[in-house]
C-alpha cells in the first residue's frame, strides 16, 4: 500500500487517531510545532555537551550553536505543520550543514532556493583546513547539491516539498580529525559511538512523534538502520525505508543519482507527496 493510500486509514505517526492521547504534545498544549521541534534539538545539544570523545576526534563542530540563527529560520519557515515523510541524514558535512545550519545544506541551495538566512559565527575550536565561512563558503557540498538540486527540479517552490516532508539529521555534530578528515559517527569507537547514538535516537523518536511522521526515509544505509533500530526499540510504529546516499564517494551515486532517487521514491509511493 502506498503512503497516499494508507493515509486515509492511519493518522500520521501510527494507528491512533489524532484526537487520542497519542496526539503530538505541542497540539495538546497549544504550542507551536516549530518551537517544540527546536526545543527537542536544544535538549539534545545539552545532553551531547555532557559526552566526551576519543583522541581521534580533535575538533567537534556544533552548527546548532554557532549557526543557530539560520537553523531556526529553516525550522520556523518549513516545519509549521505535521509531516508525513521525514528524510533523515546521518550528520553534518563540512561544506553543508556545518556551514549553513541546514541538513544537506549546500550553500547555493540554502541561500538561493530555500532562502534561509541568519548570522553565523564560528566554532569554539576550528581546524585550519575546515574554516566556517557560512553562506559565503566557496566550496560545494556535493551530497547537498545533489539532494536539494533533485527536489528543486521537481518542486515549483520549497513550500511544495515541505508541505508534507521535512529533512533532519540524526546527529547534529561534525567530527574532525587532527589531519582535517571528516569522521562520521560510524568511525567512533564502539563505547563512544553508542553513547552518542543513544542521545540522538532519543531525540529522533521525540521528533518523529511530534511531527506525526508516517515514513522515515534514511538517506544512506547508516541513517536507515539507525532509524529502524531507534523507532523499533521505542515501540513507535512508523515505516522506515532508505534511499541511496548522494555522496561522491559512492560510485553508484556518480552514475545518475537523480534517476536512482526518482525510481526509489516512486517505488515507495512518495513522489505524489513531493510534486502534488
Amino acid at each position: 500500500m502506498s503512503i497516499l493510500a494508507s493515509q486515509e486509514k492511519i493518522q500520521p505517526g501510527g494507528a491512533a487517531p489524532m484526537n487520542s492521547s497519542e496526539a503530538p504534545v505541542s497540539f495538546l498544549e497549544g504550542g507551536s510545532l516549530a518551537e517544540e521541534f527546536l526545543r527537542i534539538e536544544r535538549e539534545q545539544m545539552v545532553r551531547l555537551g555532557d559526552l566526551t570523545f576519543p583522541d581521534s576526534v580533535r575538533y567537534v563542530y556544533k552548527p546548532l550553536d554557532y549557526a543557530w540563527e539560520p537553523h531556526q529560520h529553516y525550522v520556523r519557515q518549513y516545519c509549521q505543520s505535521p509531516k508525513e515523510v521525514l528524510f533523515l541524514g546521518m550528520n553534518p558535512g563540512p561544506f553543508g550543514m556545518a556551514q549553513t545550519g541546514v541538513p544537506f545544506g549546500a550553500v547555493q541551495h540554502v541561500r538561493d532556493w530555500l532562502q534561509v538566512c541568519g548570522e553565523i559565527s564560528r566554532p569554539e575550536r576550528e581546524h585550519p583546513k575546515r574554516p566556517i565561512r557560512g553562506l559565503e563558503c566557496p566550496q560545494t557540498e556535493v551530497s547537498g547539491a545533489r539532494f536539494w538540486g533533485f527536489f528543486r527540479s521537481l518542486c515549483i517552490s520549497p513550500d511544495t516539498f515541505f508541505r508534507r516532508c521535512f529533512v533532519h539529521n540524526h546527529c547534529p555534530l561534525l567530527f574532525v580529525s587532527e589531519s582535517g578528515r571528516n569522521l562520521t559517527p560510524a568511525d567512533l569507537p564502539a563505547a563512544h559511538r553508542e553513547q552518542l547514538l543513544q542521545v540522538c535516537d532519543d531525540a529522533l523518536c521525540k521528533a518523529v512523534k511530534l511531527l506525526g511522521v508516517m515514513m522515515v526515509i534514511g538517506v544512506g544505509r547508516f541513517a536507515e538502520q539507525r532509524a529502524r533500530k531507534a523507532l523499533s526499540a521505542s515501540g513507535i510504529s512508523v515505516r522506515v525505508e532508505g534511499v541511496m546516499h548522494p555522496s561522491p564517494r559512492n560510485p553508484q551515486a556518480n552514475k545518475g543519482w537523480d534517476a536512482i532517487m526518482r525510481a526509489k521514491l516512486e517505488e515507495l509511493g512518495v513522489m505524489p507527496l513531493i510534486t502534488g
